[in-house]
């Protein structure tokens, strides 16, 4: 059999970075429910929890609304516990205060997750805001390279509530094995409308159950699994609230 390297990269990839001092923590989890759904689909996927907002002192939610704040799963599940909450800040602080560092070990923990994968005849995917916001195509390794190019056989995907990072998704300006879906808010409503309107993919959560349609567009079952690389375009990935999204009354909850 092919060595990883090979298959992911066609040569060696350079690996010539700083590591973090002292740092063992964990960077990716496949732990979060929703992205274990993917396994019955093919798919191994693995994420980043962040702290979210500005929780930990630096914000990775650029454009965080006040509805999106109050029914982030950021508590959800094993979330609640103080450890997670914990080690979730002490990741994003080392992020920020050692990027390479951070960058270096995010690496070996793909290639690792990509390894395992293979051995369970799953595809490998991941997504790095699971909590967070951050422009992963923007953020750059010693090399000039970003994630996505370290890795252009892998696929990875995200939800954005970044009205141009998902303009220039559209306009495909961004790395190919990297797929968007537009996040909607109370406060980018009228953009979330925009963006299915050019033929994007909105993310919009609904209250007690899913619509048929919404915006004249086919509602899908966003909680069926996370695979949202997997979607037809021009789509609503629909969700149903849950823990405190029950309480909005913001409008970042949609009630038909």
């Amino acid at each position: 059999m092919k060595n990883l390297n090979a298959i992911l990269f066609g040569s060696k990839m350079d690996t010539k970075f700083f590591s973090l001092k002292g740092n063992t923590m964990k960077i990716l989890t496949s732990g979060n429910a929703k992205i274990v759904k993917g396994e019955k689909f093919g798919y191994m996927t693995q994420g980043i929890h962040f702290a979210p907002s500005n929780v930990s002192g630096y914000n990775v939610c650029a454009w965080a609304s006040q509805g999106c704040a109050m029914a982030c799963l950021n508590t959800s599940g094993r979330g609640k516990m103080k450890s997670i909450q914990d080690s979730r800040i002490k990741k994003t602080r080392s992020f920020f205060e050692d990027k390479q560092g951070f960058l270096c070990n995010l690496i070996k923990e793909i290639e690792s997750a990509c390894k395992r994968a293979e051995k369970k005849n799953l595809k490998p995917c991941f997504r790095l805001n699971l909590t967070s916001d951050l422009p992963w195509e923007n953020i750059r390794c010693n090399d000039g390279q970003n994630i996505f190019e370290k890795f252009p056989q892998v696929q990875f995907y995200d939800y954005t509530k970044g009205f141009k990072r998902m303009e220039k998704y559209l306009n495909g300006k961004m790395p190919r094995n990297y797929h968007l879906t537009f996040s909607r808010s109370e406060s980018n409503d009228a953009q979330a409308r925009l963006i299915l309107a050019i033929g994007g993919n909105v993310a919009v959560v609904f209250r007690n159950e899913l619509p048929k349609q919404w915006e004249k567009r086919n509602v899908i079952d966003g909680d069926e699994s996370d695979l949202r690389f997997k979607d037809p375009q021009g789509c609503v990935i629909g969700l149903v609230e849950k823990g405190d999204a029950k309480k909005d009354s913001s409008g970042f909850v949609v009630t038909l």
